[in-house]
């Protein structure tokens, strides 16, 4: 058992997750809270150099087995020097993506049957789970629209895939919502970012008992 607690921020492209894990840290500083803010891949020196790797897209001709293979090494290091250290420290850890993304993009969509990443799952972070996970949700359509709006160059390994393979993407993002209704909240992300903020903070204080002051910092 942990002092600490863990949130993550899943969902499609575009929705809006590292804004609002920034809002939600910021959110809970401003109460006093040691928060740690962190995303995957990467989040520790290793762990960054695998995100180059997967995110430039270098490893997808070897296929989803090897890239789940590259995302469960990353978290490994991701865990171990970061994310655990700090939960025993007592602190808030937000992680932009966790294991869910794992389960969606390699899973659902990619196919790599479950028994593989469940062996992964368990070596790259055992007993280390999120006590919630926020699922922002907007149409496919939506989020490559924001995503490729936002002004940072050439589409990246998932964001340059087509609506049909976002729509399944979302679809395996809800599914696992439903299937962990304890740990998942899904969040309506279409509106403006203050609303979704203020929702976020709604959950993460009915949920984990956090006070979270109502105007964004």
């Amino acid at each position: 058992m942990t002092n600490g607690r863990f949130i993550t921020l899943e969902g499609g492209e575009g929705t809006g997750k590292s804004t609002q894990a920034r809002r939600l840290a910021a959110r809970l500083r401003a109460l006093g809270h040691d928060v740690v803010e962190t995303r995957e891949p990467g989040g520790s020196p290793g762990a960054e150099a695998v995100r180059h790797v997967l995110l430039s897209g270098a490893a997808e001709p070897l296929g989803p087995v090897a890239e789940a293979l590259l995302f469960a090494a990353a978290r490994a290091d991701h865990v171990d020097t970061l994310i655990r250290p700090a939960l025993a420290a007592g602190k808030i850890v937000i992680c932009d993506r966790f294991i869910d993304s794992t389960r969606v993009y390699q899973g659902a969509v990619g196919q790599v049957e479950s028994s593989l990443l469940d062996a992964l799952e368990e070596m790259a972070a055992g007993d280390t789970r999120p006590d919630l996970t926020l699922i922002l949700d907007v149409p496919p359509e939506t989020g490559l629209a924001r995503a490729a709006g936002r002004g940072m160059g050439d589409p990246d390994r998932f964001e340059k895939e087509g609506v049909a393979y976002h729509a399944s993407v979302r679809e395996a993002f809800l599914a696992r919502a439903a299937g962990a209704p304890g740990r998942c909240v899904v969040v309506d992300a279409t509106p403006d970012a203050d609303v979704v903020a203020a929702a976020i903070a709604g959950i993460v204080a009915s949920r984990l008992g956090l006070a979270v002051q109502a105007a964004a910092s």
